[in-house]
């Protein structure tokens, strides 16, 4: 057997066209997922959106969202395929929304997180998210509480220092198609 090359990941502007692959992820990634709706009308009228696909082989396999309020990148939303994660593929996501926010004028990123999701909690602390506060029953479908993560300022050095040696770690990892064992 001949192993194929490994995929690359990019990352895109979400499209309506994307909506569908969207809600997929959604359905499979949240217990109260958001309708198809929400996001056309994110990404086609609300002027503080800003909504990502990651797409291996032409296929979308994450998406992540943020709202840029005055100088401050609001993550709204971020998932991955379950069948994708633990790839780098939330990874090279989250760079996405700190560089999209530091273009914008953003000076620190922010996210609530469900205290339960480890994982999740994780990976943004790993791109320097830290908690500093709860929101007390944020989640409608069980009255989880939210831990509130913020970064510190996204254009400043040790960020920047941060990002980049990121960036390097994550760019040179292999992404493979779900199943397919490594060469």
């Amino acid at each position: 057997m001949v192993a194929r090359p490994p995929l690359r990941v990019h990352l895109e502007p979400m499209r309506a066209a994307d909506v569908d692959a969207v809600q997929r992820i959604e359905r499979m990634s949240f217990s109260t997922p958001w309708p198809a709706y929400a996001y056309r009308q994110e990404i086609e009228t609300n002027r503080l959106a800003r909504y990502i696909v990651a797409r291996a082989g032409g296929e979308v396999v994450g998406f992540a969202g943020m709202w840029m309020m005055v100088d401050q990148a609001h993550v709204t939303t971020f998932a991955v395929d379950p069948a994708w994660r633990r790839q780098g593929i939330g990874a090279r996501m989250v760079l996405g929304l700190l560089h999209m926010g530091r273009t914008l004028g953003a000076r620190q990123a922010t996210l609530e997180v469900r205290l339960s999701n480890l994982p999740a909690r994780k990976l943004y602390e790993r791109f320097g998210f830290r908690p500093v506060g709860v929101r007390p029953r944020y989640y409608s479908d069980n009255g989880e509480d939210a831990l509130i993560m913020t970064t510190d300022d996204i254009d400043g050095p040790e960020m920047r220092a941060r990002i980049a040696r990121l960036e390097t770690e994550f760019e040179a990892r292999e992404i493979r198609t779900p199943g397919e064992s490594p060469a």
